[in-house]
């Protein structure tokens, strides 16, 4: 249900949302990549801010798939996505072995850094049962805020409130 005509800065979308459990394998990334861009389509988001999303979803999904369940366990990647007030909100969890260092891992060890950078806001939480949930907003629109005023452009958002997890890229 849109409250709004989509196209229009700051239109909001209601009860547009995704609940997802993916095995922890490589093809599980193609279909859960392809559910949140195009909810993130329907919800009005512009092909700036789905490149965006896409390349967050990719990296978080990925890390799943490489590192939470690298003691040989099977596992399953929790997908959440939901759409409103001009922005959308994606989580992706796991249970496995929580964020740690992995300096044997391998990939570049750039993937939380993307993710940083892709999204309006990322947090990273342990989660209680165990395991890493990354939450992910966006913006549904690259260049306004959700009031409709003009804002600086998405590439020019700094991540350096992730410091101190630079090396720790294992999920």
């Amino acid at each position: 249900m849109k409250t709004q005509s989509a196209g229009y800065p700051g239109h909001m979308v209601l009860g547009l949302n995704l609940c997802k459990l993916y095995p922890a394998i490589p093809g599980s990334l193609p279909i859960a990549r392809r559910k949140v861009t195009a909810l993130a389509r329907a919800a009005g988001a512009d092909s700036a801010v789905v490149d965006e999303i896409r390349l967050a979803v990719s990296e978080a999904v990925t890390n799943v798939i490489m590192h939470a369940y690298r003691d040989g366990g099977a596992g399953s990647i929790q997908l959440i996505a939901a759409a409103a007030g001009g922005e959308l909100w994606v989580l992706v969890a796991d249970d496995g072995g929580g964020l740690r260092p992995r300096w044997d891992s391998p990939g570049l060890g750039l993937g939380l850094t993307l993710i940083a950078h892709a999204s309006d806001e990322l947090t990273i939480a342990g989660r209680s049962s165990g395991g890493t949930e990354l939450q992910m907003r966006f913006r549904l629109s690259s260049t306004a805020d959700l009031d409709g005023s003009a804002s600086l452009p998405r590439q020019g958002r700094e991540c350096d409130h992730l410091a101190p997890l630079r090396g720790a890229e294992g999920m």
